[in-house]
């Protein structure tokens, strides 16, 4: 098990994973500051509330951080998703790449001398 743990960290699968973790903390604190910072501020402006209480309170319970943590996960959702369809993108454009035939060995143009020299 050892070894194959190690196989598994060399490959780079597990720096890979590692980078893409710590890109995901950052972005999602970039994006938290910008809910926090921009959108919510602007959703106070429009239910007229300050923005020193920006708790929205139904039924005595305070949904503002709940409804913070949503438009951050759809703002992390719309990102990724704009990101995983334009590597398809590119993915698929590689794949429809012509690949040129490969050339010939020499037995095989040996071969095809042959058997044109016989047709004749």
């Amino acid at each position: 098990m050892l070894k194959e743990f190690k196989e598994f960290a060399l490959k780079g699968n597990l720096i890979d994973i590692a980078v893409g973790l710590i890109m995901a903390t950052a972005f999602g604190k970039v994006t938290s500051a910008f809910v926090d910072g921009i959108v919510m501020p602007l959703v106070g402006k429009i239910f007229q509330m300050e923005e020193g209480s920006m708790k929205i309170m139904i039924g005595g319970m305070d949904f503002g951080g709940l409804i913070s943590s949503i438009i951050n996960f759809i703002i992390i959702a719309i990102v990724m998703f704009m990101v995983i369809k334009a590597m398809n993108a590119a993915k698929k454009k590689e794949a429809e790449a012509p690949v040129a035939p490969p050339e010939p060995t020499a037995t095989e143009t040996l071969l095809a001398e042959i058997r044109d020299s016989l047709k004749k």
